[in-house]
């Protein structure tokens, strides 16, 4: 093993899988919520949007349903 390299010379080339990893998508969320999570941001020091797709990702692993009957009115 050397004891210093010339990393000068290397090419740099971009992670093939990385695409794969994440999915850029356009969602619309309730400002409410948006804060929520960036004061989450800011207390923990994992970006807003990292914190929402750990919660998600959460959800799916817990196979958590949302209850969609709500009751209005009264």
């Amino acid at each position: 093993m050397k004891k210093e390299y010339d990393l000068s010379t290397l090419k740099s080339r971009k992670n093939p899988f990385a695409a794969k990893l994440k999915k850029q998508v356009t969602i619309r969320m309730g400002s409410d919520v948006v804060e929520y999570f960036k004061g989450m941001s800011e207390q923990t020091g994992i970006p807003y949007q990292s914190l929402i797709n750990l919660y998600l990702r959460d959800c799916m692993a817990k196979h958590r349903k949302i209850d969609t009957s709500w009751k209005f009115g009264s």
